[in-house]
């Protein structure tokens, strides 16, 4: 009889998650208006992923987050108008304007209806949990009889 080394294929699907999409930056992440894309860290544990996004001086309401099939998508488009008027003569206007889109694919083993999110601190903060079926089985002791 062979012994057959025994390969768990989940660990791979979760190392590869965001690793190549990190690095993608062809048509999935870009600036409408030439500012820096925001950096994006990203943890895991044993029930969930965290997308961490850093974007201060946004408010929450200028972020979209959208689940399309298994693209995750995180845009944000931010205007403001600054007006100063000196001497009723000179008037002075700064536009400012800024967009983002970041877009990572997900793994088929994720619950796609409990993905929330929260932006505090400058930190736009996205929870992605994992299905039951994704998370590792510890290892069972098998009792000889």
């Amino acid at each position: 009889m062979n012994l057959v080394k025994f390969s768990n294929q989940f660990p791979d699907v979760f190392e590869r998650f965001f690793d190549n999409e990190l690095f993608d930056w062809k048509n999935k992440n870009f600036s409408n208006t030439n500012t820096t894309l925001p950096s994006v860290n990203i943890r895991e544990n044993a029930d969930e992923f965290k997308v961490e996004v850093a974007a201060p001086g946004f408010n929450k309401e200028e972020f979209n987050i959208e689940v399309d099939g298994d693209v995750l998508v995180i845009s944000s488009q931010k205007k403001s108008e600054n007006e100063i008027n000196e001497e009723e003569r000179i008037t002075k206007k700064e536009f400012s304007y800024q967009s983002f889109t970041r877009s990572f694919t997900l793994p088929a083993l994720i619950r796609h209806d409990k993905i929330a999110a929260k932006y505090e601190d400058g930190i736009l903060k996205i929870i992605i949990p994992k299905k039951d079926e994704a998370k590792p089985i510890p290892p069972k002791k098998i009792e000889i009889n």
